[in-house]
């Protein structure tokens, strides 16, 4: 016998899937960053603060903007916005 859909996600519980997993993305980002100031440091003789700061905060940043863009992708497509703005016409709407 086959199975019924499951019943659609609201948009609350939606949006808190997606905080969620933004946040553990932000944890992955941290955990990133600091293995590339760990090893920066540990490969210079020498290092300087500014070369650690800017290592840090461009990893964080580059791996956050990676992760949240795939995550907002996959929440457009679960949400129903894609199939929204596959059957948008405007000729329809101007009349």
């Amino acid at each position: 016998m086959p199975r019924p859909d499951p019943p659609p996600k609201t948009a609350f519980r939606q949006r808190r899937q997606l905080v969620r997993a933004i946040s553990w993305v932000a944890l992955f980002a941290l955990a990133v960053a600091i293995l590339a100031v760990i090893l920066v440091s540990q490969s210079q003789d020498q290092w300087r603060i500014h070369m650690i700061i800017a290592t840090g905060v461009g990893m964080f940043v580059t791996t956050l903007l990676a992760g949240s863009l795939m995550l907002l992708i996959f929440h457009s497509s679960s949400s129903g916005h894609d199939e929204d703005v596959a059957h948008f016409h405007p000729e329809k709407e101007d009349q």
